[in-house]
């Protein structure tokens, strides 16, 4: 294939210009981070992960399997006995690193994950979280996710 430097000078720039823009990337950004929040103050309920999760999602956990959303959807499935299940931790987000990329974005933070009153034995688990979102008509899902547990520090 034969490019001049024109057509390549010509290919660069629109990349750059598709990529980068502060004002649509400050903008995109913010919404990213309040989809994060709304997902870690809704991590209980199946709308909030139907919501946030891609149906091609590929979902790399701290234990290092991979899952897709209809299997973390599965995981909604309520007891035939109806028992409250037992409450889990309450998760947060530290260091959040958002970089948009036109219809795409990149995620990271550190997840803290505390325990629930009465399980504090456990302790706080750390985590470090990457996600690749897609922006498809108009709405951000994940469509890849990563998460790797951070080793407790002896002091």
């Amino acid at each position: 294939m034969n490019l001049n430097k024109k057509t390549i000078t010509f290919a660069l720039l629109s990349l750059v210009a598709m990529t980068y823009s502060p004002l649509v990337s400050a903008t995109e950004a913010d919404d990213l981070a309040q989809l994060l929040d709304d997902f870690l103050a809704g991590v209980t309920q199946a709308e909030t992960h139907d919501r946030f999760w891609a149906d091609d999602l590929i979902y790399t956990s701290s234990r290092g399997t991979r899952s897709t959303k209809s299997d973390i959807m599965s995981g909604f499935v309520v007891p035939d006995d109806g028992a409250t299940p037992a409450p889990g931790p309450v998760f947060s987000a530290e260091d959040i690193q958002i970089h948009v990329y036109s219809q795409a974005a990149v995620v990271a933070f550190k997840l803290v994950a505390t325990p629930p009153p009465g399980s504090e034995e456990m302790g706080v688990q750390n985590y470090f979280n990457t996600g690749t979102f897609l922006k498809r008509n108009g709405i951000w899902q994940a469509v890849a996710w990563q998460a790797t547990i951070i080793p407790l520090q002896n002091e």
